[in-house]
Formats: structure tokens, sequence, C-alpha cells
């Protein structure tokens, strides 16, 4: 008996989870609706929306201080 409860108990519990895991994880993928296509060519650097813009401006400021 895991957890102090009966095996069916426990095995309901865990299926429950599984079940609602798994359907929060449709809900956000509908909501998101993320785009799956793939682009026939890479896009060029700059393009790219995911970029840390950030981490580009830290860099470049780091190379003209050591310069």
């Amino acid at each position: 008996m895991p957890a102090g409860v009966s095996w069916s108990r426990y095995i309901r519990m865990f299926a429950a989870s599984v079940l609602s895991m798994f359907a929060g994880a449709q809900v956000v993928h509908q909501y998101y609706r993320p785009d799956l296509t793939i682009p026939d060519v890479p896009p060029k650097p700059g393009e790219l929306q995911t970029e840390l813009l950030g981490l580009k401006e830290r860099e470049t400021d780091s190379v003209s201080e050591k310069q």
C-alpha cells in the first residue's frame, strides 16, 4: 500500500492525475495553437523572433568595452 492507501485507490488517483495532465496539455495546445510548419529556408540571423535580444546587446557591449 503506497502512501498508506489501498492499491485500488492509489491506481484511481494516479489515473486521474495522468488524465488531468493530458487534458491540461491539450487545452494549452489548443489555446496557443503552435505553428508546426517547417520552413523551407532557415531564417537569417536577426530574423528569428525568439532570439535573446538582451543577450545579444550584452555581447556587443562587452566586445565594445574590450576594444
